[in-house]
């Protein structure tokens, strides 16, 4: 037989939490130990009680859910967050994952989702909504979009002068074939090694081969 698994309330509206100890008490194998109007608060009944799970509002007066959720872990690192709110907004739904949020849900969810998350939870298995699902997905499709190659940073003159060099042109030869100093030439080489990462011209000829800038 399952043991009964114990949740924690943290919200600051009182009528949130009357809902959610309703609603929770009418269902097998759970029980709503303690309700918290504040995060000092909530972290003192998590020591009480040693919740295994707890549902945490993330907007309140004094300690927000965020750094309540953060100390919280501290204390009880066993002990599984729920994130339940109304707030969808990377500013707070980032940094909550990233003090140890287990799962997170909105306030609009149901019952039945709810009494899920909590099972889920003791189980090890994370339940979020699915606008947070795909907001966290997309976050971390950016950086593979975004991601920029050392030669992309370099200017269309310097491009130039990556091409001449791999063509196995001395400083005197671009500078004669661009038009421009021999001083001008160096200069653009000394950028284009350390926007490359490369110590010298063979290296940069090889950077240039190796990524198809040249034939």
């Amino acid at each position: 037989m399952e043991s009964t698994i114990k949740v924690l309330l943290v919200d600051d509206h009182e009528m949130v939490r009357i809902g959610l100890a309703a609603v929770l008490g009418t269902e097998d194998g759970i029980e709503v130990v303690g309700e918290a109007s504040n995060g000092l608060e909530g972290i003192r009944l998590a020591q009480e009680y040693k919740p295994d799970v707890v549902l945490m509002d993330l907007v309140m007066e004094g300690m927000d859910g965020i750094e309540t959720t953060r100390r919280l872990l501290q204390l009880h690192p066993d002990c599984k967050v729920i994130v339940l709110t109304s707030f969808l907004d990377d500013e707070k739904m980032y940094p909550v994952i990233e003090a140890g949020a287990f799962s997170y849900l909105l306030k609009t969810s149901r019952a039945s989702e709810i009494a899920q998350a909590i099972r889920a939870a003791v189980k090890g298995q994370p339940i979020l909504e699915s606008q947070v699902a795909s907001k966290i997905m997309n976050r971390f499709r950016q950086p593979a979009k975004s991601q920029i190659l050392p030669h992309e940073e370099l200017t269309d003159r310097e491009m130039e002068v990556l091409r001449l060099i791999a063509a196995g042109k001395s400083n005197q030869d671009v500078a004669d074939e661009l038009f421009i100093g021999i001083k001008t030439v160096k200069f653009h080489v000394t950028n284009i090694l350390a926007k490359l990462g490369v110590e010298d011209r063979t290296q940069a000829a090889i950077y240039a081969f190796k990524h198809g800038l040249v034939e």
